[in-house]
């Protein structure tokens, strides 16, 4: 068998009836009512029916890809699915990474990341931070844009390169008018574009931690289990086993980049030659294939698609 990790997706790949293909499959249904009931609402009824417009709201959006990664994760292990040499999840992915490797339950994990969206959209209000995406343009160039711009805004406007997605894509977030400076820079810079992100929050730029501080303390109130198979973090690249580690990381990786082309090659590293992508959409395997074309992506969100994953990796 080829050796394999799971990934899982993080905002941004939701849509409505996003389990539906799964139909009444047992391990769905059990995955949806457990986090309902940690929620204390119908968490099914949001994702098959929406509308898009509260799907899309941070606060419902992060509770629902963790619950969808979650349960395509459980079908595959019901289906007799093999299990991974390491798991990692693309920001909030990281949430459902950790419940596939026991250290969170979905009872712990749904709540928790509540929670945290909730801090995060409160941390700056709506308007006032962004983000975009960089295409075309080297992470080390696009580092040094956001640091100039900052200089020349003198610290009250702030903007940094946030999320490591692919060679040829890294996203910029912060406040709202040096962002907008920044997208503007790096066209100068040789970017070929600078896209707005349809967000609500500057997610993992410094202006989130006020957010980080109160997920740290719901962090400390948790009892984790140790990991039972390895999770390779965002923040630090890095494998940990001990409970106050995970929190840390969970904690910083709020305010810090998510490190996704290091993470892949992290795992290329181990020598994991196959990555899935365990969840809604095919970002990530997408993303495999840019950072590295000797890595092989695929997704994993339905039946169909399940059973290629058995299949190539048999």
């Amino acid at each position: 068998m080829s050796k394999f990790a799971f990934v899982f997706p993080g905002q941004g790949s939701q849509s409505v009836g996003m389990l539906d293909a799964w139909g009444d499959h047992p391990v769905v249904a059990q995955t949806l009512q457990e986090a309902s009931d940690a929620l204390g609402e119908d968490i099914g009824a949001l994702i098959k029916n929406g509308p898009k417009e509260d799907l899309a709201l941070t606060t419902n959006t992060q509770p629902v890809m963790l619950v969808a990664g979650v349960a395509a994760w459980r079908v595959w292990q019901a289906e007799g699915g093999a299990a991974p040499a390491a798991v990692a999840g693309h920001s909030l992915g990281e949430y459902s990474a950790l419940v596939a490797s026991g250290v969170l339950t979905l009872a712990q994990a749904a709540p928790l990341v509540r929670l945290r969206a909730a801090a995060m959209q409160e941390a700056v209000p709506v308007g006032t931070g962004a983000m975009a995406a960089v295409l075309g343009l080297p992470a080390d160039k696009v580092r040094e844009v956001c640091a100039a711009v900052t200089a020349q805004l003198g610290g009250a406007e702030v903007v940094e390169a946030v999320n490591f997605n692919d060679p040829g894509q890294t996203v910029i977030a912060g406040s709202k008018a040096a962002v907008e400076a920044a997208s503007a820079a790096v066209k100068e810079a040789g970017a070929k574009r600078a896209l707005p992100l349809p967000v609500s929050a500057p997610f993992h730029s410094s202006l989130m931690k006020p957010a980080a501080e109160k997920l740290k303390l719901a962090l400390e109130a948790l009892e984790l289990g140790v990991p039972q198979i390895p999770v390779v973090n965002n923040i630090d690249v890095a494998v940990q086993t001990e409970a106050a580690a995970i929190r840390d990381a969970l904690y910083r990786q709020a305010f810090g980049p998510v490190r996704w082309v290091e993470c892949v090659q992290a795992m290329k590293a181990r020598g994991i030659t196959h990555l899935v992508e365990c969840g809604p959409g095919k970002v990530l395997a997408g993303m495999t294939k840019r950072i590295d074309a000797d890595l092989v992506g695929v997704a994993l969100f339905d039946p169909a698609t399940l059973a290629e994953v058995k299949e190539l990796l048999a």
